[in-house]
């Protein structure tokens, strides 16, 4: 993914001027694109698990974090170069705390995904407007400067939810699996790559790739995440959020050791970067515009056509359909605080549907689909009939909630068959 962005963007750069500050970000390397796909998958499931795994609440995660973010953006801002360990902390906060404010609007407010994803796009084209107008360049090879890197940040704070919001769209729309999610980002991304290379505006490739690393990366963490069952790794959240934490741990460590991402205190910023031309630029620009055109098509296609939730099952309906136990049967070799905590989630949401709470009851289910996928490594072994049975009757009370056009009797009689099935 833009591997070499650097040779187009490092061309005549001018000597420095005293007390400037040297390019507060890396260089556009393979190492740029690897750990910023990373640093998206950690923004997903780590929020998730803070939130639902740990029992926090969206609202003092999100509450959290922000104050995280400042404390960590306070120390990148005060540095005079580029430090990875810095920079990339950054970054990571950055992701979670973006993650946040969509869920936020999307689970809390009951904001719908299309309504948040335009009023970030609006949001992104505010803030490069202003950041163009005053500092004539969008290029990230002049971050020298605190208000150019105040609106850096800005702009990647936006792209994080903006990415976050259209991802979650889009699989709302489709209906796809954590295999298939995956697809059409990386084809936008392969098609921005081409019109890069044929001559495109740097500057556009980067920040529309940036934006669409942010679906890629979290579906990845979904299909890390998401049961067996489901055509998933089966990890959980919390595996998934320590395997990418290392690995970027690792990659900071390396780039850290090497510098392959510094750029050298010789090179001065380069603001004025262009394409191959206006004729390249034109024809990659039409490129851009007939991909948006056909994903646009193939997603409303998708979104006509009938399709089962990600998280239902999908062969045959739903397993409680196809294995009948009953409630002592259900829960006889699992832990009691582990069904208990289930109960709990299932009983809460039924009260919010029960009061008229449609908003509530989908941010308080979401808590059981993640404690239920963490904990399938432990219980799905120790009786694996249940476990399918309970997963069913999981998958039914999901969708019903989640529903495009919820209906309230659905809801109830899914939440009550669930929360008898886990009384024991």
């Amino acid at each position: 993914m833009l591997p070499h962005m650097t040779t187009e963007l490092t061309v005549s750069r001018p000597s420095s001027r005293e007390g400037e500050m040297l390019n507060k970000v890396p260089e556009i390397t393979i190492w740029f694109w690897v750990i910023k796909i990373l640093c998206t998958t950690v923004g997903e499931s780590f929020a998730d698990w803070i939130n639902m795994t740990l029992g926090v609440g969206l609202t003092r995660t999100a509450l959290l974090f922000t104050a995280v973010l400042a404390a960590v953006l306070y120390a990148q801002m005060r540095l005079r170069r580029y430090v990875p360990l810095a920079y990339w902390l950054t970054v990571v906060v950055v992701s979670i705390t973006g993650t946040l404010y969509t869920d936020i609007l999307t689970d809390s407010q009951g904001v719908p995904l299309k309504v948040s994803t335009t009023i970030f796009a609006l949001l992104l084209a505010v803030v490069f407007g202003v950041w163009y107008a005053r500092e004539r360049t969008l290029s990230i090879h002049s971050i020298t400067s605190t208000p150019r890197e105040a609106f850096y940040w800005l702009a990647v704070l936006v792209t994080f939810a903006l990415g976050t919001a259209a991802g979650d769209w889009t699989l709302e729309l489709s209906g796809w699996g954590p295999g298939k999610a995956v697809l059409l980002p990386a084809a936008l991304i392969a098609i921005v790559v081409v019109a890069w290379r044929f001559g495109g505006q740097p500057v556009l490739a980067f920040w529309l790739a940036y934006i669409l690393t942010r679906p890629l990366g979290a579906n990845i963490g979904d299909w890390f995440a998401t049961p067996k069952s489901e055509q998933g790794l089966g990890l959980g959240t919390a595996l998934t959020s320590v395997i990418f934490l290392v690995a970027i741990g690792a990659t900071v460590l390396y780039l850290t050791w090497s510098k392959a991402d510094v750029i050298p205190e010789s090179e001065a910023p380069d603001t004025g970067v262009h394409g191959a031309g206006p004729g390249r630029e034109r024809l990659a620009l039409s490129l851009y515009a007939v991909a948006a055109l056909a994903a646009g098509l193939l997603l409303h296609h998708t979104a006509q056509t009938p399709h089962t939730s990600p998280i239902a099952a999908e062969e045959g309906g739903s397993a409680s359909n196809t294995i009948q136990l009953t409630p002592a049967q259900a829960v006889a070799h699992f832990p009691a605080a582990d069904i208990a905590s289930l109960k709990a989630i299932v009983d809460d949401t039924l009260t919010k549907v029960n009061t008229g709470d449609q908003s509530g009851a989908k941010a308080r289910i979401k808590g059981l689909e993640t404690t239920w996928d963490d904990d399938e490594s432990t219980l799905k072994p120790m009786d694996s009939n249940a476990w399918t049975f309970l997963d069913g009757r999981i998958d039914d009370a999901l969708s019903a909630v989640r529903a495009s056009h919820p209906d309230p009797a659905s809801e109830k009689q899914a939440l009550t068959a669930l929360s008898t099935s886990l009384g024991g």
